[in-house]
């Protein structure tokens, strides 16, 4: 069974620096519906503008990722951790017992577009953690490559969940196909172009949630960029 989230039924948030979609409840946004999709709780697809960003603030019990997909975005946090994230990178972090950060565009001119991702961690009280890779193009050119798992497997970054993260660059005509345990569930999010799953089209900022389906059948029309969650 496949239920489509389509990009414009999603919240949304505009405060001038900050343009926000919210796949799930989040902040203002409220809907009983989309509260999450299994330990996913969080896809909030932000545009910073040049210069702005989200001063130091708490979170806690959390595993937070952050994708980027244009421009750059400087990180600082109470565990002594500061990088700037650009494109191809995914940062993990675990706010656990509690932990703060500031997150501000990088640029002085230019706006930046990320994702930023929650999943519910298997257990509260964790330690705070920090971890960031990079997945340059060729890595996720035609296929879906793992960049999250509760192993690190792959060179993927770590997660305290059964739940692995995966993104994919398709151009024009190409065909992916993934294979879903029949105890599994996914969910699949359409960072930007247009894909078909499964024979359904979803465009930019559409979302797929799926259930009682053990092939995932890809297809493209245009240039697109994927991401996909196998989750318990």
């Amino acid at each position: 069974m496949i239920k489509i989230r389509k990009s414009t039924d999603r919240g949304h948030a505009n405060h001038g620096w900050l343009d926000s979609w919210h796949s799930f409840s989040f902040a203002e946004y409220y809907d009983p519906e989309y509260m999450g999709f299994g330990s996913l709780r969080v896809i909030n697809d932000d545009r910073i503008a040049a210069g702005a960003g989200f001063p130091t603030h708490p979170h806690r019990d959390m595993e937070i990722i952050t994708y980027i997909m244009e421009g750059a975005l400087e990180h600082k946090d109470s565990m002594g951790t500061g990088s700037v994230i650009r494109p191809g990178d995914v940062q993990r972090m675990t706010a656990g017992t509690g932990i703060t950060h500031s997150e501000f565009n990088a640029s002085e001119t230019e706006p930046i577009h990320l994702l930023q991702i929650w999943i519910q961690p298997n257990q509260k009280g964790l330690t705070p953690g920090y971890e960031q890779k990079t997945f340059t193009t060729t890595d996720k050119q035609g296929h879906l490559r793992l960049v999250a798992s509760p192993d690190g497997r792959d060179g993927s970054v770590t997660i305290h969940q059964d739940a692995a993260m995966l993104a994919g660059l398709l151009e024009k005509d190409d065909q992916v196909s993934y294979s879903l345990a029949a105890d599994r569930k996914a969910y699949l999010h359409v960072a930007r172009g247009e894909v078909e799953v499964n024979g359904i089209e979803l465009k930019s900022g559409d979302a797929a949630a799926i259930t009682q389906e053990t092939t995932l059948s890809l297809s493209t029309h245009t240039a697109a960029e994927v991401i996909l969650f196998d989750l318990a």
